[in-house]
């Protein structure tokens, strides 16, 4: 076993190990958080390392979470049940968009407002919806468990956050695993061939609409299950919080600051936002109303500027260069999209 791997089995024994240490439910509830939207972020970065930037997933959030919880609120379909069938929907629609925009070549800018107005028409639709969805005031899921009953299998609801932990835990292994998948598979030849030239990549038998419509699929689906499993543990669901533009943003910045184009890039994004975001509730509170929004939109536009590839990236990058010996002005590898 090398070291690589050594460190990383380390890491996930530090990881399952957390539960045991007697932290607090809040402490529990932040390590579920940066896993679960870890896991979100890494389904987005999927597709947005080869230069796809979907500004929407937003929508296909709001798809998992609201598919699954108006699936059991008005038709008792078990969330196991409620999950697969959000994904298939999900990447129906993931279809649907990415099918016009790949075969009429809509890439770059025009895709990602392609994108962003499918997050508003979920939010929109949530909204007008509200007989069903709660409209803007969101929707609880139907409750089974209580004092004498804390846990529900069939209803996937539990009161316990070490069980949750777990569960997002697996979640999240499942996310870098299908990274991985895709990282070592020849779509990611494909996509980096695409994304540097489609004539080109055309030319020697690459299918650019059915590559494309795979990766897009495959990230839809990741963050639909995200979305499912955000709404089962939160208990809670409301358009703001599930869907829409804020929400596209949010996985976009975080995925481009921790990494997009490493592994475990997207789920140090997660810590960075999370951290950032709790501390800012913790010192400044709610008195100064979109602070953490600001902070976030100047903190985008440095990272873009000054640090494209995330902090994960460039620590890889200065390890590189001190590793080939090249020095401070050695020139980095350029990453598929770039």
């Amino acid at each position: 076993m090398n070291i690589p791997m050594i460190i990383k089995a380390v890491g996930f024994l530090a990881i399952l190990s957390i539960p045991t240490l007697g932290f607090s439910d809040y402490v529990l509830h932040i390590a579920i958080s940066i896993l679960l939207w870890g896991f979100i972020y890494t389904g987005w970065s999927v597709m947005g390392r080869f230069g796809l930037v979907s500004l929407g997933h937003g929508a296909f959030m709001g798809i998992g979470a609201y598919g699954v919880t108006m699936l059991w609120n008005h038709a008792g379909i078990t969330p196991w049940i409620g999950i697969p069938v959000a994904v298939v929907v999900s990447a129906a629609v993931g279809f649907m968009i990415g099918f016009p925009c790949f075969r009429f070549r809509i890439t770059g800018h025009y895709f990602a407002l392609v994108t962003l107005a499918l997050s508003e028409v979920a939010r929109l639709l949530i909204v007008a919806l509200r007989d069903y969805t709660g409209g803007s005031l969101g929707v609880t899921p139907n409750s089974v468990i209580s004092a004498d009953t804390p846990n529900s299998f069939i209803a996937m609801q539990f009161s316990d956050k070490v069980t949750w932990f777990y569960i997002v835990v697996a979640v999240w292994v499942i996310g870098l695993l299908v990274w991985r998948m895709v990282d070592r598979s020849m779509i990611r030849y494909a996509m980096e061939a695409i994304s540097q030239e489609e004539d080109a990549a055309a030319s020697v038998g690459v299918h650019v609409t059915r590559t494309k419509l795979i990766v897009t699929m495959i990230s839809a689906a990741m963050t639909a299950v995200g979305g499912a499993v955000y709404g089962q543990y939160q208990l809670y669901i409301n358009p703001e919080t599930t869907s829409g533009i804020a929400i596209s943003l949010q996985i976009v910045f975080a995925a481009i600051a921790g990494g997009m184009f490493v592994q475990l890039g997207p789920t140090v994004g997660a810590v960075i936002t999370l951290l950032l975001t709790e501390g800012l509730r913790q010192t400044v509170g709610h008195d100064v109303h979109g602070l953490d929004v600001m902070i976030y939109g100047a903190m985008l536009v440095l990272f873009i500027i000054y640090m494209p590839r995330g902090v994960v990236g460039r620590v890889i990058e200065m390890f590189d260069r001190r590793t080939d010996g090249g020095g401070p002005t050695a020139q980095p590898r350029p990453q598929p999209g770039e």
